[in-house]
């Protein structure tokens, strides 16, 4: 059996796809198997993966289903012990997949490990060494803007970006798969705070390099469809990782937080979106995907706790 599976979500990456996996062909190890996850591309870009990469394990969705429903129904199709999220607008370094094996392999705590994922019009820059999440509520890609030469160990993160990581299939048996109900956005810092709960860590894997288009499927860096569901999965996420206490703890952080964003959207021409999204994630169901606080999970409740104040440090610390 394959130690990895690889699996790219693809909606309508025509334009990326074909670079994406031939990137993979020239791996320097073959201990993988790729599976595409097709939700429901209407630009031929299925066909070609059909057609032109029979190696392949390619399974379709007749619809939109949402990232994080393609990232699940991979994870459910194959049975690798690790398993490697890959966006269809990457390109990996040819040895992106042995570099991440490798730094999970010597981690047993670790949940997950990322590529370090450079800009793809300008791959002397970064443009993400990991995912940070603060007390304000808000998600952030350090190192964004960064000379890549600048980031060269490893390092504890937050959570992985899911764009370019690798994660432990007995840990997502053991916490959940991807939440289906943010669709898109969030996904990723949601299930690295999950995995901290449960006592387990995300790290960056600065070997492993991919290069990234970045708002290959949405189109831009700020739009309707964008704002939207980020700012519903940002209310969402605290709702349903922080018990009561904590939120308490936090709320005049995350009240200045969501403030500030309020208001830098409606200067971008999305404050309506933005405003609109944050009622409707208050309302989303939190149910069975509500990690319950417990007395023995204390330890892993004031590590995060001491996380998102450091991690509003750092924001303003890398803008400076």
């Amino acid at each position: 059996m394959k130690e990895a599976a690889v699996v790219i979500p693809n909606w309508n990456g025509m334009k990326y796809i074909g670079k994406c996996l031939d990137s993979l062909r020239a791996q320097s190890c073959s201990c993988f198997q790729v599976y595409v996850i097709d939700n429901g591309s209407t630009d031929g870009s299925r066909d070609l993966v059909e057609e032109f990469y029979p190696e392949v394990s390619l399974h379709c969705f007749s619809e939109n289903t949402g990232f994080c429903r393609a990232v699940n129904e991979g994870i459910r199709v194959s049975s690798e012990p690790y398993v490697i999220l890959l966006n269809n607008d990457t390109a990996a370094d040819p040895h992106m997949v042995e570099e991440l094996l490798r730094a999970i392999r010597r981690r047993p705590k670790a949940f997950s490990c990322q590529a370090k994922m450079l800009s793809m019009a300008h791959p002397d820059l970064v443009d993400d060494a990991g995912d940070a999440y603060c007390a304000l509520g808000w998600a952030y890609a350090m190192g964004r803007g960064k000379p890549a030469g600048k980031i060269r160990r490893d390092r504890r993160i937050f959570a992985s970006c899911g764009g370019a990581a690798i994660y432990r299939r007995s840990v997502l048996d053991e916490i959940g798969l991807f939440d289906e109900r943010h669709f898109a956005y969030l996904e990723d810092i949601d299930i690295g705070y999950r995995a901290a709960l449960f006592g387990y860590g995300s790290y960056l894997a600065s070997k492993a390099v991919v290069l990234h288009a970045g708002s290959g499927a949405s189109g831009s860096k700020y739009n309707a469809f964008k704002v939207r569901h980020s700012a519903r999965n940002s209310v969402y996420l605290v709702r349903k990782n922080m018990p009561l206490l904590q939120r308490l703890l936090n709320l005049p952080f995350l009240m200045a937080g969501f403030g500030i964003k309020m208001i830098f959207f409606f200067r971008k021409g999305h404050g309506k979106d933005y405003v609109s999204a944050l009622q409707k994630g208050l309302t989303i169901p939190v149910g069975e995907q509500k990690v319950r606080f417990s007395f023995s999970r204390l330890p892993h409740y004031v590590r995060v706790q001491l996380a998102l104040w450091k991690y509003i440090i750092l924001r303003f610390g890398e803008k400076a």
